[in-house]
C-alpha cells in the first residue's frame, strides 16, 4: 500500500496495521542521537525517521505500510525493540528535512576542518542538482560553501554577502532586510570559496578583473532554491553577493502580501480594466516583484493572453509567457516591449521602467488597449508622476493612461513567539502613539532576532478626473499627495503605525522604512 496523506486514509491504516497515528510533533522533540544512525538518504527514499527512545523502545514514525517492512532491519541496527507510529506523507517529509537539517555540520564546523587542507584544487561542478545535505563527503572548501548555503535557507536569508578584505574574510547574512555577520573564514580560502562559488554558477573562474553574473540551483532540505550570483573585483579580490529565491515559497495571492481588505478591493477593481498603466513603485528590495506576481496569478486565465518582460524572471508562472532581458544581444525592456505588442497580448507586464523609450512604448500599449503592469523607483506613489514628467514623458500621456500607483516598503514582523506588550516612553515628533506597542524579546524560532519575515506596507493612489486635471497642469508632487489623502489616501507612514498598533510591527521599524519620505529635502 502506497504512502498515505488524508486524515481518514491514515486512521484506516493505523486501524488494519494495528498501530497508532502519531500528532503533531516538533523538530526539537526528534531525539537527535538516533539520528545519526540512521543516514538522510536511507530516511527519505524510505520515508521513515527515528523520533524518541522510550523505555528502551526507539519509536520510529512511517507513512505508510511499506515502513513496517524496515522494522526487523532497524531493530537490528539500534539494538533494542522499535514500536511504529504513523503520520502524513507531507509532515513527514517536512520533518526528516528540518531535523537533518539540524544535525549536519555548521559552516563554523567546517572551517575548523580547513585548518591543514590543501585548498589549491577546487572539485568540479556538481552535474545535476543534489541536496546540499547528502553532500558530507565533499572536500572542506565545497562542504563550507555548502553549509553556509544549508544555514542560509534554513534561517531565511535573503541574500549572502562574500566580502574580501585588507587582512580577513567575511561573510555576512541578510535577513528580513537586514545584513548580519555571520562568520569570518581564513583570508587564504577566499580564491578556493569564489572560485567554488564561479563553478556552481558556470561563471570563468580565470576572468578576476570583470564582473561576472550567473545563476545557481540547489535543492536545500527538499527545497528547490534558485540562486541569482553577483561578482565583482575589489581592490582586496573579489566579492560575491548570492541571492536566494526559495521557490517553495510560491507566488502569494493578493491578500497575503499585506493590502489590507480595502487595498485588495481596490487593486482588484483596477486589474479588470482593459487598458491603462498600474504601476508599482518603492526602492530596490521594496518588494515590488512580489505584488506584481500577486497581480498576475490574480487576473491568469485560460481566456486572457498574458506577457512579460522582466530581469530577472524570478518565477515561472504557468499560462503566462515570460521574456527574460538580455542586453547582450540588444534584447532591453524597450525592444522586447515591441515584440510583445505583436504577439496580440490582453496584459503586458514590464519588470521595471528605466528610460523614457521604454516609458513611451509602455503607455503608447496603454493607450491602444492593453492593461500594462510595471514598477518604477521613487520613495511614495505621487512622486511617481513626476519622475514620469522628468523621463520627458507629455503630463497629458500620462494623464490619459495612468490608472494607478501602488507604493510600498517592506517591514519586519514581530516574532509571534516571544512577541511582548509594551506601553512606549520614547516620543517621535509628529508622530501620535498608541498606549500599548509590541515587539519582539528574541528566541529559538527568530534566532534571537525579535522578528520573524516581513510583510508590506502600503499606500494606494487611483488616478482620478482631478488628478488628470492635476497632472496635466504639471502639479507637484506634494501637491498631488496632499490632494490625495484629503480624499482618503492612507500614506505608507499611516499604514504602518496602523500596523504597529496591531502588533504586527515595531514602530521603530515604520520609522526606519519610511524616514525618507519625510525628509526635509532643500529645494
Amino acid at each position: 500500500m502506497s504512502a498515505v496523506s488524508t486524515p481518514e486514509e491514515l486512521e484506516a491504516l493505523a486501524a488494519k496495521l494495528g498501530i497508532a497515528v502519531q500528532g503533531e510533533i516538533r523538530h526539537d522533540q526528534v531525539d537527535s542521537a538516533l539520528l545519526s544512525r540512521v543516514p538522510l538518504t536511507f530516511a527519505r527514499s524510505n520515508s521513515i525517521l527515528p523520533l524518541s527512545e522510550l523505555d528502551g523502545t526507539v519509536r520510529i514514525a512511517i507513512s505508510g505500510a511499506g515502513g513496517l517492512l524496515l522494522l526487523d532491519e532497524l531493530r537490528m541496527l539500534f539494538g533494542k525493540p522499535v514500536e511504529a507510529v504513523l503520520m502524513p506523507s507531507s509532515v513527514l517529509a517536512d520533518l526528516i528535512n528540518h531535523v537533518y537539517s539540524g544535525v549536519s555540520g555548521t559552516a563554523r564546523e567546517v572551517l575548523q576542518e580547513l585548518e591543514g587542507e590543501d585548498l589549491s584544487t577546487i572539485a568540479t561542478e556538481l552535474g545535476q542538482p543534489q541536496d546540499l545535505l547528502d553532500l558530507t563527503d565533499e572536500a572542506p572548501v565545497i562542504r563550507l560553501l555548502n553549509s553556509i548555503l544549508s544555514e542560509a535557507v534554513k534561517e531565511r536569508v535573503s541574500d549572502v554577502h562574500i566580502e574580501p578584505y585588507e587582512r580577513d574574510l567575511l561573510v555576512r547574512f541578510r535577513i528580513d532586510g537586514i545584513l548580519y555577520e555571520k562568520l569570518s573564514p581564513p583570508k587564504i580560502i577566499q580564491d578556493a570559496l569564489v572560485s567554488r562559488v564561479k563553478i556552481m554558477a558556470g561563471l570563468n573562474i580565470a576572468e578576476k578583473r570583470l564582473p561576472q553574473d550567473g545563476r545557481i540551483r540547489v535543492i536545500v532540505a527538499g527545497r528547490d532554491v534558485d540562486i541569482r550570483v553577483s561578482i565583482i573585483p575589489t581592490f582586496y579580490g573579489e566579492r560575491a553577493v548570492l541571492r536566494l529565491l526559495d521557490k517553495k515559497k510560491g507566488i502569494l495571492s493578493l491578500a497575503d502580501i499585506g493590502l489590507g481588505e480595502l487595498g485588495v478591493r481596490t487593486l482588484e477593481r483596477m486589474l479588470t480594466r482593459t487598458s491603462g498603466i498600474i504601476l508599482v513603485t518603492g526602492p530596490t528590495g521594496s518588494g515590488k516583484s512580489t505584488t506584481l506576481y500577486a497581480a498576475l496569478n490574480r487576473v491568469n486565465s485560460s481566456e486572457k493572453n498574458i506577457i512579460t518582460i522582466e530581469d530577472p524572471i524570478e518565477y515561472q508562472i504557468r499560462g503566462i509567457g515570460q521574456i527574460q532581458v538580455n542586453p547582450k544581444i540588444d534584447l532591453t525592456f524597450a525592444s522586447g516591449l515591441r515584440s510583445i505588442l505583436r504577439q496580440d497580448p490582453d496584459i503586458i507586464m514590464v519588470g521595471e521602467i528605466r528610460d523614457a523609450e521604454t516609458a513611451e512604448i509602455a503607455i503608447q500599449a496603454s493607450l491602444t488597449g492593453h492593461l500594462v503592469l510595471s514598477t518604477l523607483h521613487t520613495n511614495d506613489a505621487a512622486t511617481a508622476v513626476t519622475r514620469l514628467v522628468d523621463m520627458g514623458i507629455e503630463p497629458f500621456m500620462i494623464a490619459s493612461s495612468l490608472s494607478a500607483v501602488v507604493a510600498q516598503r517592506l517591514v519586519r514582523v514581530i516574532c509571534p513567539h516571544c512577541r511582548e506588550e509594551y506601553r512606549p516612553l520614547e516620543e517621535f515628533a509628529g508622530v501620535t502613539l498608541p498606549e500599548k506597542l509590541y515587539r519582539g524579546k528574541g528566541c529559538d524560532r527568530c534566532f534571537g532576532l525579535g522578528t520573524l519575515g516581513r510583510t508590506a506596507i502600503y499606500e494606494i493612489l487611483p488616478i482620478d478626473q482631478e488628478l488628470c486635471s492635476m497632472i496635466i497642469r504639471r502639479c507637484h508632487s506634494g501637491e498631488i499627495k496632499e490632494y490625495a489623502v484629503a480624499r482618503g489616501m492612507k500614506t505608507l507612514r499611516d499604514d504602518g503605525l496602523a500596523r504597529a498598533a496591531a502588533g504586527i510591527t515595531t514602530i521603530e521599524e515604520v520609522l526606519r522604512v519610511t524616514q525618507d519620505d519625510y525628509a526635509d529635502v532643500p529645494l
